[in-house]
C-alpha cells in the first residue's frame, strides 16, 4: 500500500475518498469518518439544495461533474456521490449514467448511491426487501420504481414526508430504529430478504446491528451501502469493518 503523506494529526495517509454531497448534508461525512480507519481521508464536495423535492434535486444533478472535477484536484483515489432519490431522480439508468459522468469527470472509479444501493442488496442475494425513508409520498414512489426496476420485490415502503433536509439530518439512529421496527415488525421480517433504510442524511447506520439482531434479517443504509461499494470499487487495501452483514460481503 501506498503512502501519500500524513494528515493533520501526523497519521500516514494511505487513501484518500471523495464525497459529493447535498449542501444541506450533515451525515454522510461523519458516518464515512466513523466506520474508516484513520490512514484514509474523506474530502467532501457540496451541492446545492436545501429541500428534497423533485425539481430540488434535479437541479442538484446538474452541478455533479463540476465536483467530481473539483474533487480530482485532491488527488482522490475514488468518487461517491451521496444522494440516495438525486442519483435516480431521472429514473431506471439515470445511475448508470451518472457513475460514468463522475469517472469522467474525476478520473478515477466513482460511485452513487442508489446503485451501491442495488450492488448492495445484490450481494447479499436480496429480492423481497421493505424500504423505510423520511421523504414524502412522491419521491417514495420514484424509489419502488427504480427499485423494482432494477429487480428487487419492494414488499412495502414507508416515509415520514419531510421536505426540509436538515429536518431529515435532525434525525438520529434511534428514530431510524423505531421507524424500522413500526413499520417492518418482527413478524413482517419473516417474509423478507433485507431492509433498507433510505437517505444519506438519515443517520440511520448506527442502527444497523440492533436491527439486524432484532429482525435476523439483513439491514443496509444509503451511507453503507455507498461506503461499502465505494471502498470496494476505489482499489485501496481497506480494512472497513462496518456495521452489519454488508459488510461481510465482497464487492463484485
Amino acid at each position: 500500500m501506498i503512502t501519500v503523506g500524513p494528515d493533520a494529526n501526523g497519521t500516514p495517509v494511505q487513501g484518500r475518498l471523495g464525497l459529493i454531497v447535498p449542501s444541506s448534508n450533515a451525515t454522510a461525512e461523519p458516518e464515512f469518518r466513523r466506520w474508516l480507519p484513520e490512514e484514509i481521508t474523506v474530502h467532501a464536495a457540496r451541492m446545492e439544495l436545501e429541500s428534497v423535492t423533485v425539481d430540488a434535486l434535479d437541479a442538484m444533478s446538474d452541478d455533479a461533474a463540476r465536483a467530481a472535477e473539483l474533487l480530482s484536484h485532491a488527488d482522490v483515489d475514488a468518487v461517491a456521490y451521496a444522494c440516495t432519490t438525486g442519483s435516480l431522480i431521472h429514473g431506471p439508468g439515470f445511475d448508470a449514467e451518472l457513475e460514468e459522468q463522475l469517472r469522467e469527470a474525476a478520473g478515477v472509479p466513482a460511485v452513487a448511491t442508489a446503485r451501491s444501493v442495488s450492488r448492495a442488496l445484490e450481494a447479499l442475494d436480496a429480492e423481497r426487501i421493505a424500504v423505510v425513508t423520511p421523504y414524502t409520498a412522491d419521491l417514495d414512489a420514484k424509489e419502488r420504481d427504480f427499485l423494482e426496476a432494477a429487480g428487487f420485490e419492494v414488499v412495502s415502503i414507508d416515509g415520514r414526508g419531510l421536505e426540509e433536509n436538515t429536518a431529515i439530518g435532525a434525525l438520529d439512529a434511534d428514530d431510524a430504529y423505531r421507524q424500522v421496527l413500526e413499520h417492518v415488525g418482527s413478524g413482517v421480517a419473516d417474509d423478507l430478504d433485507a431492509v433498507f433504510v433510505s437517505c444519506t442524511n438519515f443517520r440511520s447506520l448506527a442502527a444497523v446491528e440492533a436491527l439486524e439482531a432484532k429482525l435476523e434479517v439483513p439491514v443496509i443504509t444509503s451511507n453503507g451501502a455507498t461506503l461499502w461499494d465505494v471502498c470496494g470499487s476505489s482499489g485501496l487495501e481497506i480494512d472497513l469493518d462496518g456495521p452489519g452483514a454488508l459488510f461481510d460481503c465482497d464487492r463484485a
